[in-house]
């Protein structure tokens, strides 16, 4: 193929050319970038202090016959290991294992028991932590220390470990009771 004087002007026009549009399309492409507010950090997680249990060896008892449950299944109206736990099964049955004490069986009752309520940072192993929302309590459970508890959490679910500062558990908690003797 022979290109003549003209084919090569014309192909040179359309090199410069695609190169050009190439040029401001990249220009176009390379603006200085967007500035985005710094994103908020998230909170520092809370600094439980532990509070020393005014019964030691009942608090401890308490942790230890709680966490040895955890993993049992849920279920509603459930108050055994052996037919699994609902909240205040679980809490009942802890308290009478362990300390031969006889408590109320829903957790709204638990609310209701004689005992001081206690703020969140003076909570010490073995207090109970209520959640629900609009003043009513639909759930408790036993607090272990370091800003967690166990608690039999929903149908499906098992006795568990969660964090009161855990979204849900922060935005639902209610109060606490002390009922350690």
């Amino acid at each position: 193929m022979h290109i003549t004087p003209v084919f090569a002007a014309r192909a040179r026009r359309a090199a410069a050319s695609s190169l050009l549009g190439l040029l401001v399309l990249l220009g176009g492409c390379a603006q200085a970038p967007v500035r985005r507010p710094a994103a908020t950090p998230p909170p520092a997680p809370r600094v439980w202090p532990q509070v020393p249990p005014s019964n030691p060896a009942a608090a401890n008892n308490i942790l230890m016959r709680a966490l040895g449950l955890v993993g049992t299944p849920y279920r509603f109206g459930g108050n055994t290991p052996e037919t699994g736990f609902d909240c205040s099964g679980l809490v009942t049955y802890v308290y009478k294992d362990v300390l031969a004490l006889s408590l109320p069986r829903t957790s709204r009752e638990l609310a209701a028991v004689q005992g001081p309520r206690i703020p969140p940072e003076q909570l010490t192993t073995g207090d109970l932590v209520f959640f629900g929302s609009s003043g009513n309590v639909t759930h408790v459970g036993i607090y272990v220390g370091e800003g967690r508890f166990v608690h039999a959490p929903n149908t499906g679910g098992t006795v568990r470990l969660d964090f009161l500062d855990g979204a849900y558990w922060r935005d639902h908690y209610s109060g606490s009771k002390r009922v350690l003797p």
